[in-house]
């Protein structure tokens, strides 16, 4: 587990690259913020979350509970989804609007074209709306 990123991974930085090439420009996990988002975007008060499908118990195809140690487990990632709510708690409280794009949104049999993904955050950063969420297909 000690070779598992919690920075600058792979959907990260597709989120970046793409997010940079359109016009934008931010802040990588920003300490300030509840749960240092990897992305912020301090002009539209508006971060990016890449979530690992795995690490956070998403439903989709990239997660499977893993055989050895099913209670640890258990334990762990539901940990992580508490710290999820109660980060997007205290951003939204905060005032600041949340996207999460899940990583099976960007690689796997369910991922979607990656300037989809860019466009839509482009959109949704431009709007007002306070939340979004892309999954894969």
């Amino acid at each position: 587990m000690s070779g598992i990123r919690s920075k600058n991974t792979k959907p990260e930085i597709i989120l970046r690259q793409g997010l940079h090439a359109a016009g934008f420009r931010f802040r990588l996990h920003d300490k300030a913020l509840p749960g240092k988002p990897d992305i912020v975007f301090p002009r539209y008060r508006a971060a990016i979350m890449a979530q690992g499908c795995f690490w956070h118990g998403h439903d989709c195809h990239l997660f499977k509970m893993p055989e050895t140690r099913p209670e640890f487990w258990r334990v762990k990632i539901e940990r992580n989804r508490q710290s999820d709510a109660r980060t997007r708690a205290a951003l939204a409280q905060a005032g600041w609007r949340l996207a999460e794009v899940w990583e099976c949104a960007l690689k796997g049999k369910t991922r979607l074209p990656h300037d989809e993904v860019i466009n839509t955050c482009t959109q949704w950063l431009r709007s007002d709306v306070a939340t979004l969420e892309i999954r894969g297909k």
